[in-house]
């Protein structure tokens, strides 16, 4: 518990304004599934792009197999649901 206290995030405010914006505009459109997608994709973006000076120097200490297996069900998650969405309903 003392790693959530003890952890800093910073990301560029153009970037949190970004997600905010095109969250707000997916929602307002009833695009709910793909505004939970575009927040899921911004987090893995910045827990493993944006840091990934952090997480190659200091990763090998704090990082257990964990977050690498997180990262890849998170992109598998992803795919699917872009899978997902370019598939037409029969009905």
């Amino acid at each position: 518990m003392d790693f959530l206290f003890e952890m800093k995030f910073c990301a560029p405010l153009y970037q949190i304004g970004l997600l905010l914006v095109l969250s707000t505009i997916l929602l307002f459109f009833g695009k709910v599934k793909f505004a939970l997608l575009v927040n899921f994709v911004y987090t893995l973006y910045w827990a493993y792009v944006f840091d990934r000076a952090y997480l190659l120097e200091y990763g090998g200490e704090r990082a257990d197999y964990f977050s690498w297996v997180y990262f890849g069900f998170g992109f598998i998650i992803v795919v699917l649901a872009l899978f997902g969405f370019f598939m037409t309903s029969r009905d």
